[in-house]
């Protein structure tokens, strides 16, 4: 309970004592029934993981650590670095063309954007995985003229072609959406000035404009990287050697399916986490940039 001496003043203008104030403090019963729930979910999640013998702890230690597992881990990481250089490279051009006065160029963008983002990345990456079923062979030539040369389509689109590929296309859609919206937060003025000191558009853009971008654009960028760390499983469908079908692989002749997704699952938070740190410290450096700027 809290007491607080209050006075009045009386028409001398002397101030005397008017007595105690008693401020009872707001009942919140819901935070404690939210708190409650929380704490039987926590519990019986704990006992879940505890005392249910099915999870063979003993297996997922086992498999880990195991090279077969360790080259999904690099698999999936190397996929994602080359799906997010495909999916940031063409965002980025994609995002300067849909800002772009020329229409043909603006309305390009657009439309891949458009169609991309509704083409979910699972059905993308079947497409092009199957694309020989569609062109038999890959040409280069003039359209509705002579042929250059040709090759079987097989032969180009591997299942890491169409893994890196798919991934990137689809990623690059999101991208230059984040990218557009980041250049759109830097003020106009800023492009006026570069131009009026004699750079060129691109160099204005360059040097000027995407710098200061980049502190609106890293964070959601940095989440879909994140999301591209877990998309990566979606691969597997092709049978392209990385996490989720290395332990699919392995439970196929074992059949202990629970400890190796489990071990998957483990990986897979391991790997977010690292993302989820990078992109903090690149997101503070950011800032502490920003800040001496203004101080400057």
């Amino acid at each position: 309970m809290i007491r607080r001496q209050a006075t009045v003043l009386t028409s001398g203008g002397d101030a005397q004592a008017d007595g105690d104030i008693k401020a009872v403090p707001v009942r919140h019963p819901w935070r404690w029934v939210a708190t409650a729930v929380i704490l039987y979910a926590v519990v019986g999640l704990a006992d879940i993981l505890i005392t249910n013998p099915r999870w063979e702890w003993n297996t997922v230690g086992h498999y880990l650590f195991s090279p077969q597992v360790l080259s999904g881990v690099a698999h999936t990481i190397w996929l994602t670095v080359l799906a997010e250089i495909v999916g940031i490279g063409f965002g980025v051009a994609l995002a300067v063309m849909r800002l772009s006065p020329n229409p043909i160029l603006s309305w390009t963008s657009a439309v891949y954007t458009w169609t991309f983002r509704g083409i979910p990345p699972l059905v993308l990456l079947l497409f092009i995985y199957f694309l020989s079923a569609l062109i038999p062979m890959l040409s280069i030539g003039i359209p509705f003229g002579p042929t250059w040369g040709a090759w079987p389509t097989n032969a180009i689109v591997t299942q890491t072609f169409a893994a890196v590929v798919g991934l990137g296309l689809a990623q690059a859609a999101y991208v230059a959406e984040i990218v557009r919206g980041g250049i759109l937060s830097v003020p106009p003025g800023q492009t006026r000035a570069a131009l009026a000191l004699g750079m060129s558009p691109l160099r204005a853009l360059r040097h000027v404009v995407l710098p200061q971008a980049m502190r609106v654009v890293v964070p959601p960028l940095g989440n879909e990287v994140i999301s591209m760390l877990k998309a990566t499983s979606l691969v597997s469908v092709i049978a392209y050697a990385e996490l989720l079908t290395t332990v699919q692989t392995i439970y196929a002749r074992n059949f202990q399916q629970i400890p190796l997704l489990l071990v998957a699952c483990i990986w897979y938070g391991v790997l977010t986490s690292i993302a989820t740190a990078l992109q903090i410290y690149v997101e503070r450096r950011l800032s502490k940039s920003a800040k001496s700027q203004k101080i400057g």
